[in-house]
């Protein structure tokens, strides 16, 4: 599970702080009970909001829940030449040709 960010921190801490003043404010609480309420109900809301917050290393995009078969089956779509062709067929010939010259240098 990746660590929370500061801007997590932040923003959890800033809503926890606020909707705890605000719930005490609009209720007017004084009791034991309804005290633990609104803390719990602040802490739930300061938790969600952090939650929801983007991590840096995540992948926002729209295409970032399609699986390889969908990726590529879109790649080929897009031009008409690669219709047909499996992934591994698609590598330039620049680059298939560097990686076999390297692989009969090792031999």
């Amino acid at each position: 599970m990746p660590r929370p960010t500061a801007a997590q921190f932040a923003y959890g801490s800033a809503t926890v702080v606020a909707t705890t003043l605000a719930l005490l404010l609009l209720f007017r609480t004084e009791s034991g009970v309804g005290v633990a309420v609104v803390g719990a109900t602040a802490l739930a809301l300061g938790l969600l909001v952090a939650l929801r917050l983007p991590h840096p290393g995540h992948r926002t995009t729209e295409g970032a829940g399609r699986t390889a078969t969908d990726r590529a089956s879109a790649a080929a779509r897009t031009h008409h030449a690669l219709e047909g062709i499996g992934a591994r067929e698609r590598v330039p010939a620049a680059r298939s040709s560097a990686r076999t010259d390297e692989h009969s240098l090792r031999r």
